[in-house]
């Protein structure tokens, strides 16, 4: 706007300027005409300027002449600009000419004048608004970062830190999105750290009766009855751990105990261990730097869910730091696949409390390994685990 306006007045300043001069020229060569035609009448000599149908006369005054009719015209005359002034004479064309060459100049002057200003004027003026723009923006690009980071699990993630902002630094509507987003982050923070803390304690909680129940369990008399309680006991149990484990992953403070160990042994091992009809595929066998016991929860979880919630052939394929769990069931839900497992959610009709899933994806994120859950190619479901490599670093999590 400020650059169209710079142009917009510097057009009008050389159309106002311009007219002025040139209605200047053409009064004076008009009252150069009307004395030089007291002097044809009067039958007096003419002066050096004016003559009757002087060489360098545009045609159009002649023509003009010719009607009886007087008029002005800026054309050239012996390379010079020069206005011209004609009236008839006889039949013929009585002209003047004045030298407009000093009026041109003052025009040109005006137009590089205006010219000059106007650039000077629109690059201030893109200076200040890049510069404007730009600390804008990127307290912006700043925010979205910090959304970004939000949405990818980081909590503590903040536009401004309270210890360190200063409140009266900014009062725009960039600082009121970003205190929006603030307040947005350690609302959603501290409902979740009490979520995570009434699931700890719940299996703290539990954990104490459980055990005493388990027990008073291994007493009762064999029979029907007493194999029911006790594998009602063991679900329990094993909810509680699951909650328990959930809880240490939320607190994120566990250790891992990082060693090298060969990909496909460990995966066929965990297959030997979950006793299930699992074919296991080793297209290319590798070594990775990883916690074993964590990524034998991870596989063994992701095992377990393909018989539970898919169908069999269960197959695991090991493809250098690459694990692929596939079975050929009906597929993962379509809220799994978009946004990940959910605690205590499960939609294929399976018995399950939704957990597994949720700590394979914990897990691995602790290790630094990626877990995908995707649509196997032919149908079933694929989850592909990827480790890093021996000697790379992990990534980020």
């Amino acid at each position: 706007m400020c650059c169209a306006l710079a142009a917009l007045l510097g057009t009008l300043v050389h159309v106002s300027v311009t007219a002025k001069t040139v209605q200047d020229a053409r009064e004076k060569a008009l009252t150069r005409l009307t004395d030089v035609s007291r002097l044809y009448v009067d039958g007096e000599p003419l002066p050096p300027f004016a003559g009757i149908d002087p060489h360098g006369l545009p045609a159009s005054l002649r023509a003009l002449a010719a009607k009886g009719e007087r008029g002005t015209v800026v054309a050239d005359h012996e390379g010079r600009p020069t206005m011209w002034a004609a009236g008839p004479a006889d039949g013929r064309a009585l002209a003047v000419r004045v030298d407009y060459t000093q009026s041109a100049a003052t025009i040109e002057a005006l137009d590089r004048s205006i010219l000059g200003s106007s650039a000077l004027a629109i690059g201030v003026t893109l200076l200040v608004g890049v510069f404007a723009v730009t600390r804008v923006t990127r307290r912006l690009h700043q925010t979205a970062r910090v959304a970004r980071r939000i949405s990818a699990g980081d909590l503590d993630a903040r536009v401004d830190d309270p210890r360190t902002a200063d409140p009266s630094r900014h009062q725009d509507e960039v600082a009121t999105v970003s205190g929006a987003l603030d307040t947005m982050a350690s609302s959603l923070q501290r409902k979740l750290q009490s979520e995570q803390r009434f699931t700890a304690d719940v299996a703290h909680e539990l954990r104490t009766p459980l055990t005493g129940l388990s027990a008073a369990a291994e007493l009762l008399p064999d029979g029907r009855p007493s194999e029911l309680v006790q594998d009602r006991v063991r679900a329990m149990r094993d909810l509680t751990e699951d909650l328990l484990e959930i809880s240490r992953l939320d607190a994120r403070n566990e250790a891992v105990d990082l060693a090298e160990h060969e990909l496909g042994p460990l995966a066929a091992r965990v297959v030997r261990a979950s006793g299930t009809e699992t074919e296991v595929r080793i297209v290319r066998d590798t070594t990775v730097e990883t916690d074993r016991r964590r990524l034998e929860r991870v596989l063994g979880n992701l095992v377990a869910n393909a018989h539970k919630h898919g169908a069999p052939p269960v197959v695991v394929t090991v493809d250098g730091p690459v694990v692929t769990v596939r079975d050929h069931g009906p597929g993962y839900p379509p809220y799994l696949l978009e946004s990940g497992p959910q605690r205590f959610r499960t939609e294929s009709g399976g018995k399950g409390h939704g957990l597994g899933l949720t700590i394979a994806v914990g897990q691995a994120e602790v290790i630094g390994a990626r877990l995908e859950f995707t649509g196997a190619e032919g149908g079933g479901a694929a989850a592909v685990l990827r480790l890093p490599a021996l000697g790379e670093p992990p990534p980020e999590s």
